[in-house]
């Protein structure tokens, strides 16, 4: 649905966007996640055709951006983070406008009914946008982004600024988008990505570092072991123990206690399997290992890891 092939955008001297590829199919709900002035937003505003690129190339089902711009554009509904509202309307009379904008074929009255219904705002659409909560103007920006019942649909931030209740309600309604739809959706909410997405993509300045399925993104960081620890004996020296361990590259106390033992957490470096080092310098101690168990790493473990080089 989504083709990007060797994409650069330079400015000067500095890369926005560094030869990046990937595809997005048909149907998927892909999250597209980075730290900020890594190139999301650059990406997104040059697949939406805000933007030229340097070089590369960007197919929108099949039809290129550069070279048929309107063409590929009417097959994207396109939330920025500000959702683009004129407030003084009602909500009906600016989808109205929005349908005239695009030139919609599609019946006005019927097209715009079924919208209000699947985003929940029929029953505030003679209401004026600027007399509507936060939440009712998200769901607003929404329906606008799916005018003409586009192919393709990206939300850059969709539920910044709303409460938990909100926040729930439109990854729902993001999900039932993505039976209908190809969803690319930027967030900094890591949870949100978790909830929704089928697949994450993660760019570093300007790089593609990650591109997994969701349940698969640990791949990207393979080299990880970690282990929670149980152990008895001197908190203090327990710890200074593991710190300075070969092949530990990092070690805590997580403060739970159970009995005389203590749970420490526990990363080896990479390729090293720490488990035979421990349990070997544990017993020279006298300090019984009364259980131990592998512990997975979060999105947020994961994405410190890639984008800022750091052990999560």
């Amino acid at each position: 649905m989504i083709e990007i092939t060797n994409l650069v955008k330079r400015y000067g001297n500095k890369f926005a966007v560094d030869d990046i590829s990937f595809t997005v199919g048909e149907g998927e709900i892909v999250g597209f996640l980075g730290p900020n002035g890594a190139g999301k937003s650059t990406t997104m505003n040059i697949i939406t055709g805000y933007l030229s690129s340097t070089s590369g190339v960007v197919k929108v089902d099949g039809t290129d951006i550069m070279e048929d711009p309107l063409a590929a554009k009417k097959k994207i509904g396109f939330l920025p983070e500000q959702p683009p509202l004129y407030v003084d309307m009602t909500v009906w009379e600016y989808l109205s406008f929005v349908h005239e904008l695009r030139d919609c074929k599609l019946n006005r009255k019927e097209h715009l009914k079924e919208i209000c219904e699947v985003v929940k705002i029929w029953d505030v659409r003679n209401r004026l946008i600027k007399n509507l909560s936060k939440g009712y103007r998200q769901r607003v920006g929404i329906a606008q982004a799916l005018v003409g019942n586009p192919k393709i649909v990206i939300f850059d931030e969709p539920t910044v600024g709303l409460d938990p209740k909100q926040i729930i309600e439109i990854r729902n309604l993001i999900r039932r988008l993505g039976a209908r739809h190809t969803v690319i959706l930027s967030t900094h909410i890591l949870q949100e990505v978790q909830a929704v997405c089928d697949r994450i993509i993660i760019i570093k300045e300007g790089k593609l570092v990650a591109d997994e399925k969701t349940e698969n993104i640990t791949r990207a960081v393979q080299d990880n072991h970690r282990f929670n620890v149980k152990i008895v004996g001197p908190q203090r020296e327990v710890l200074n123990m593991l710190k300075n361990l070969q092949g530990v590259s990092f070690a805590e106390t997580l403060g739970e206690r159970d009995g005389d033992s203590f749970t420490y957490r526990v990363e080896s470096a990479p390729n090293i399997d720490i488990r035979k080092i421990l349990f070997h310098a544990l017993a020279d101690k006298g300090w019984p290992m009364i259980g131990m168990e592998a512990v997975g790493m979060d999105l947020e473990d994961i994405f410190i890891k890639l984008v800022d080089n750091k052990k999560a």
